[in-house]
């Protein structure tokens, strides 16, 4: 996707994520559309991609919500490399493949998340990060998948295909 394109489409992420989306939280939790975004791009576009896109709204959401600058990016970073990975291995076109990536990569980000928290002198039970934080967001954003996978793939398909 171009950059313009990705940048807005994380701005209004950002948006939702922390004005609509509080409405439709599950028991505290509600879905990252961030990461969703990321981890599809990464996933689609490769580990480069992945990784570069991760760091920038990363940054995006560390400005945006304040606290420690960069935790936030290296999380979703490492989860765009790794969905990158998997998209180098796996079949890309399927949308249960996609989400699988989209669990595990999200829960392998947010882990960095709470491991750099604990770094920076947060110390946050691992039972409550693991079974109260990372796992319900992981369930929640993959749920998501279905509905962005296919209109992301159709645009990186005719993208590809004026190249």
């Amino acid at each position: 996707m171009p950059f313009l394109v990705l940048l807005l489409l994380l701005a209004g992420a950002i948006i939702l994520q922390t004005t609509v989306l509080d409405y439709v939280d599950v028991l505290g939790i509600k879905p990252d559309l961030i990461m969703l975004i990321v981890v599809l791009n990464g996933f689609l576009l490769g580990t480069r991609e992945g990784a570069f896109l991760g760091y920038a709204a990363g940054i995006l959401e560390d400005l945006f919500a304040g606290g420690f600058i960069g935790l936030n990016a290296l999380s979703k970073m490492a989860a765009g490399y790794l969905a990158g990975m998997a998209g180098l291995r796996l079949f890309r076109e399927n949308t249960l493949v996609a989400t699988g990536v989209v669990f595990l990569s999200t829960f392998a980000g947010n882990s960095v998340y709470y491991i750099l928290l604990n770094m920076v002198g947060i110390k946050v039970p691992p039972f409550y990060a693991f079974f109260r934080v990372i796992i319900p967001v992981a369930v929640y954003t993959s749920l998501l998948t279905p509905l962005f996978f296919r209109r992301i793939f159709r645009f990186v398909q005719l993208r590809d295909r004026d190249i």
